[in-house]
Formats: structure tokens, C-alpha cells, sequence
């Protein structure tokens, strides 16, 4: 079955779907912000096919949420890192992170703490103008 393409949608939403639209890259994306930096270490904490993992990991790369780095020559091996586009992902892992705290919770999950207090951090998504909750109740969307 041929995939349908959103990246030229006239859409934000579409746009980021296309990106990470698949169940896997957001888990590569999360494992990068966790700390993962090489393959191996990418494929053993997913348990995803090293075919899966290279072909999201060159999307990622390609897409410029992360980069390629060379650690080793003989044989040649690198570590993936984030860009500035990758970390400015992490308010939609954190978003969604949230929503499945809420509404599909398990007991077994990880906690968010703060590094420094070590208390636990509920994410929510604000107005950056206004720092306000957003609430699709008072939005609309308007043409560009």
C-alpha cells in the first residue's frame, strides 16, 4: 500500500504528520532526547528492525532534526544528535507525553521530574504571547 504524502498540504498539522506521522519516529525522536546517540543504543532500548531504524534515523537526518557525526573510522560508525529543529520538538513529544498520561494511563509509566528539584513536571501546552492554557474553545482558525 503507497503511503499518502502531506508534506505539501497547505497545513501545519499535515505537514508535521508526514515527518512523524508513523508510530516509530516519535519513539526515535524521544530515545534522542533520553540520550540516545548511537544505532546500537537506539535499537536496543526500541527493539525496532535495524531496517526500520535506518530508514527513520535517515529521515531524521535528511529532514535536519538530527545529525550524523563520526565517532569512529575503522569500521566507520556515527552518533546521531539534535539539531535546533530536533529540540524544538520536544514541546509535541511533551504534549503527547501528557495526553497519554491523562487518557491512557499505566502504572508502570516513567515519570518527567526536573532535574534540579527532582519533582515531577505535568506538561501543558500555552499561548506563548499569553501564557495562557490553550482551550479549542476559544480558538478558530483563520486563512493565512
Amino acid at each position: 500500500m503507497r503511503r499518502t504524502r502531506f508534506d505539501d498540504w497547505p497545513c501545519p498539522i499535515a505537514r508535521t504528520t508526514d515527518l512523524v506521522g508513523d508510530w516509530w519516529t516519535p519513539l526515535v525522536m524521544r530515545q534522542a532526547f533520553l540520550g540516545c546517540r548511537r544505532f546500537d543504543e537506539f535499537q536496543q532500548s526500541l527493539g525496532v528492525s535495524r531496517a526500520v531504524l535506518t530508514e527513520r534515523l535517515n529521515r531524521l537526518v535528511d529532514e535536519g532534526m538530527l545529525t550524523r557525526e563520526p565517532y569512529e573510522q575503522h569500521p566507520p560508525r556515527h552518533e546521531y544528535r539534535l539539531t535546533d529543529k530536533g529540540r524544538a520538538f520536544w514541546p509535541v513529544l511533551a504534549a503527547m507525553w501528557r495526553w497519554g498520561q491523562d487518557w491512557v494511563p499505566d502504572d508502570a509509566d516513567p515519570v518527567l521530574v526536573d532535574r534540579n528539584s527532582g519533582e515531577p513536571v505535568v506538561p501543558l501546552v500555552i499561548d506563548e504571547r499569553t501564557g495562557e492554557p490553550l482551550d479549542v474553545r476559544r480558538l478558530r482558525l483563520r486563512s493565512g
